[in-house]
């Protein structure tokens, strides 16, 4: 992403603003009065309004000044979503186990990394672009392998990369557990701030858009 700041938006900031993801269904209400449902879109797409965050007026200066550098909506930069920053159940610490990348064949050497929600019904896998490289940790068969060495990760695109000695074996389960962020860009061009207002509690619309790769 040429047109992408690797830089976090204010972590003070995202971690009490409110968003998640969002999906686009059509729905058909027929004449039997059953209905039909279409999926329009393959992949969620998170939406998040980062001004519920913004609780002093050093935090507004501070999105302020990171939103001018963004130019508003002309450069993508990262977010930390609360909810949904680890590979590991209920936000925990990232295990090498956590996510299922794939299985080898002898000869692939990269891997992308997943985070995969459900299971019984119909999963969703989910592309992890944005990882906190240094805490990417990775299995085979369930036997951890050192980043450095036996594998990097790249940070700004989320591929695991192995070393041509060590490419995991045909069938060997790859797993991998991770921090991540998002990648998102500012909803808007303008920024309303009454500031009178909001020293009297009002909070000011920050609206925050998930790019997809």
């Amino acid at each position: 992403m040429t047109d992408f700041h690797e830089t976090r938006f204010p972590l003070d900031v995202s971690l009490n603003g409110r968003g998640g993801p969002e999906r686009r269904t059509d729905v058909v209400a027929l004449g039997s009065n059953r209905e039909t449902r279409n999926a329009r879109w393959a992949h969620s797409r998170r939406r998040y309004e980062a001004g519920y965050g913004v609780k002093s007026l050093a935090q507004l200066a501070a999105v302020i000044e990171f939103f001018e550098e963004r130019r508003g909506r002309l450069f993508g930069f990262r977010w930390r979503d609360r909810a949904d920053c680890s590979s590991a159940r209920l936000g925990g610490a990232p295990s090498p186990l956590d996510q299922a990348l794939g299985h080898g064949d002898g000869a692939r050497a990269q891997f992308a990394l997943l985070k995969t929600y459900g299971g019984s019904f119909a999963p969703y896998s989910r592309v992890i672009v944005k990882p906190v490289a240094e805490t990417v940790r990775v299995a085979i068969d369930g036997v951890e392998k050192t980043r450095g060495v036996d594998f990097d990760v790249e940070a700004t695109t989320g591929v695991v990369s192995f070393a041509l000695s060590c490419a995991p074996a045909s069938a060997a389960a790859v797993t991998a557990g991770f921090l991540f962020d998002v990648p998102v860009r500012f909803d808007t061009d303008y920024l309303e701030i009454d500031v009178s207002s909001f020293e009297a509690g009002a909070i000011p619309k920050i609206p925050i858009i998930e790019i997809i790769p």
